[in-house]
């Protein structure tokens, strides 16, 4: 598969619908509590919408109340950039995949144990792969 970074924007149009598109590409944010994944608690991983790149296991998921699905730890180190983004008027932290450069949302010191961290990750941008029962 090509570096997905080398997509231009009409690919990614073609591939995703047009709220993933806004949300993914163009740094948008989905209303709070409507997302897919928000109440998810099946065992599983999430994935990157746009390069299927994985992100986070279910194992780090948890409800933080904030109308989100939020992580306290991503599956890799590497498989996140985080970036300063000073929009709306606020100072925060912006999560995108390493591998397409997708918004997923932002990732706030505020989490639970054991990493102190809430990967605050829009259900647009991800993908749930359920893990087979066996």
């Amino acid at each position: 598969m090509n570096d997905s970074r080398d997509k231009d924007d009409n690919q990614w149009r073609e591939k995703l619908t047009p709220q993933q598109y806004e949300v993914c590409r163009n740094k948008g944010t989905e209303p709070a509590f409507t997302g897919e994944y928000n109440a998810e608690k099946a065992e599983g991983e999430y994935l990157c919408a746009c390069c299927e790149t994985k992100l986070f296991d279910s194992e780090s998921k948890y409800d933080s109340g904030s109308g989100w699905p939020s992580f306290y730890a991503a599956a890799e180190n590497a498989c996140i950039d985080e970036e300063v983004d000073n929009s709306r008027g606020m100072a925060r932290t912006e999560i995108t995949c390493s591998k397409c450069g997708s918004h997923l949302g932002h990732v706030f010191p505020d989490g639970p144990q054991p990493t102190g961290l809430r990967f605050c990750v829009n259900s647009l941008s991800l993908k749930f792969e359920k893990q087979e029962e066996s």
